[in-house]
């Protein structure tokens, strides 16, 4: 073998070797990185220390209807709320019975008289809320950075 491709062997087992080392630095310090925990917001209580009361009831979406309002997709399975005045995006804890789930606002829907809130047919299977009937709620504050 002459001196040229021994050269050449010798080059490409270095390189081999030293990507087989990066490689295996980047797998170590994927490894000892701890995962980033999400900041949940935290439910903030009324003036007295409690929960707003309002009716609700669960809806479904039009057939025709592709987007909500407030610019989210209009599916079977999507989760959510719909209000006439808080912003889109508003997070709130609604409560009902034993359940209690951290929700948004995703529509304004067209509410009939009584009702604050309309909660999509999902959200309502999740919380076991099946027709009109008082929930209590709570603004989110936004996690501390």
């Amino acid at each position: 073998m002459n001196r040229a491709a021994l050269w050449q062997r010798q080059v490409a087992l270095a390189a081999v070797a030293l990507l087989a080392l990066v490689a295996a630095l980047a797998v170590d310090a994927l490894a000892q990185e701890e995962p980033q925990r999400q900041a949940v917001p935290q439910s903030v209580p009324t003036p007295d220390g409690g929960w707003y009361q309002a009716v609700a009831a669960p809806y479904r979406f039009k057939a025709n209807v592709k987007r909500t309002a407030c610019g989210h997709n209009a599916r079977p399975n999507t989760v959510g709320l719909a209000h006439p005045v808080l912003p889109c995006g508003t997070k709130i804890f609604i409560a009902y019975g034993d359940s209690e789930v951290l929700t948004q606002v995703i529509d304004r829907g067209t509410l009939l008289p009584g009702r604050e809130f309309e909660v999509t047919a999902p959200l309502g299977r999740l919380i076991g809320l099946e027709t009109a009937d008082q929930i209590r709620w709570r603004y989110a504050a936004e996690p501390a950075r």
